[in-house]
């Protein structure tokens, strides 16, 4: 059994300051409906443009994920959607007044916080899941980090970092479950190296930076221009190292704190492939660019396997509608009634099925000695699958007639030929509005994608005599 699609009842808002600008921003929450994944929305430019949170947007990873869409955007996106993934939500709009959510205490503690106010809620829909079934990495040669994706029945995540440095060695963190997060995960902040947080403020970066909420730790003797800077950029009046090699006015939660806030990391920026995961992640010296590289692979990877995903029926069951019935919704007659079955019927999706015989009118012209069903009435047929869904929602389909508005990102696959059963399947891309359907259909032949489109057709009352 699926798990359905969950959401937020309720908006909430937070504000702090962008650890880069230093100024305020105030980011708020709201429930966002079924099928509408993670949605950034900048309220502070004209037109309110969005971002949605998807790896295909990724431009850069310095200092954090950093997403841009037609000359907009978010940055620092991953302690944000870390939060909306661990609390199992699948819809969500996130709105903020500036270039990057506020920092907060460095952690994804503040975000957990305000959306358990919101009060999380199911909706109607059942969930989209990848489930894990062959084992899919990725490795940066350069610097050896490496990811590993296996099957497992949860989501699990094992952070394994190495900084090199005797003031922060090797540590690991493993979360086994989503409902972990909370109390092992959440509250682990970003840290920095001294020599890193030099040559941000050098660069006037880190305007936001305070010794709250991030842990700075010292892999080199401090010169005292730089302490001077680090001063004046934390506003403190003495400052000092720790002997675990950190800086003063700020304590570990945890010894292995550094690993943890890299697993968090690793969550946000996989909330960018789109897809809950269902498998385990072994993340080897993980950082925002291996991260974001195999979120993009793996977005690939599930689109690819979702467009060949062949839907299995039983052709000797009964059809939920014969010729007869599919006759008495659509006004299509032989030879260009191209449906012969419809198998699945939903609101939201339909399924149809076409035997592709030698007898077809068409066959007798079209390439004669050697026959194939022109691609053109392959995207018929398909859009006549969309006809019985959007005729299936009024009273009397008898009374109507359906005209193409659009064909977009048509591809024709394999070749259809004789003898070859075709299955049709189209799901709406958004809601039926006006009489108008939107969809996404594809076609199936011997266990292969042989179509597919994006398709737009209305249907409108047949006029009176």
């Amino acid at each position: 059994m699926k798990n359905k699609q969950k959401t937020i009842k309720k908006e909430v808002t937070l504000s702090g300051v962008g650890l880069h600008t230093g100024n305020k921003v105030t980011l708020t929450f709201k429930p966002a409906p079924i099928n509408h994944g993670y949605i950034f929305v900048r309220k502070d430019l004209e037109g309110e443009p969005i971002i949605e949170a998807s790896a295909e947007y990724v431009i850069n990873t310095q200092r954090g994920t950093n997403l841009e869409k037609k000359g907009v955007f978010v940055n620092t996106s991953e302690h944000v959607l870390a939060a909306v993934v661990a609390l199992d939500i699948d819809n969500i709009i996130i709105e903020i007044n500036a270039p990057e959510p506020p920092i907060m205490d460095g952690s994804s503690k503040h975000f957990v916080e305000a959306l358990e106010k919101a009060e999380i809620e199911e909706q109607d829909a059942e969930r989209d899941e990848y489930i894990v079934k062959n084992i899919i990495s990725y490795k940066d040669e350069e610097t050896g980090s490496e990811i590993i994706l296996m099957p497992c029945d949860t989501y699990q995540i094992t952070a394994m970092v190495d900084f090199g440095t005797k003031v922060l060695g090797t540590q690991n963190a493993t979360m086994n479950s989503l409902s972990e997060f909370k109390t092992e995960i959440a509250n682990a902040r970003t840290f920095s190296f001294l020599h890193e947080l030099e040559t941000l403020l050098d660069n006037n970066l880190i305007k936001g930076g305070d010794l709250n909420n991030a842990i700075v730790y010292v892999d080199k003797e401090i010169s005292e221009v730089t302490m001077s800077k680090l001063k004046k950029a934390f506003n403190k009046e003495t400052l000092t190292v720790k002997p675990n090699g950190i800086l003063d006015n700020l304590t570990l939660r945890w010894a292995n704190e550094a690993a943890r806030h890299k697993l968090l990391d690793v969550i946000g920026d996989l909330a960018l492939v789109g897809t809950r995961i269902r498998g385990k992640i072994i993340a080897n010296k993980p950082g925002h660019l291996v991260n974001t590289v195999f979120a993009k692979k793996l977005q690939k990877i599930i689109k690819l396997e979702k467009r060949n995903c062949v839907p299995k029926f039983d052709l000797t069951q009964p059809p939920l509608m014969d010729i007869h019935k599919i006759m008495s919704i659509l006004p299509h007659r032989p030879p260009f009634l191209l449906i012969d079955r419809i198998l699945e019927l939903s609101d939201r999706h339909v399924v149809g099925m076409k035997n592709v015989t030698m007898n077809e009118a068409y066959f007798i012209g079209h390439f004669p000695g050697a026959p194939v069903m022109p691609g053109v009435l392959q995207v018929e047929a398909m859009a006549q699958c969309g006809g019985v869904l959007v005729l299936s929602t009024v009273p009397d389909p008898e009374n109507y007639l359906t005209y193409f508005m659009k064909m977009d990102n048509v591809k024709f696959k394999q070749k259809v030929l004789p003898g070859d059963t075709l299955i049709f399947s189209a799901e709406l891309i958004s809601p039926i509005r006006r009489g108008i359907c939107h969809m996404q259909a594809y076609g199936y032949a011997n266990d292969k994608l042989v179509v597919e489109a994006v398709l737009m057709a209305q249907i409108a009352r047949k006029p009176t005599e």
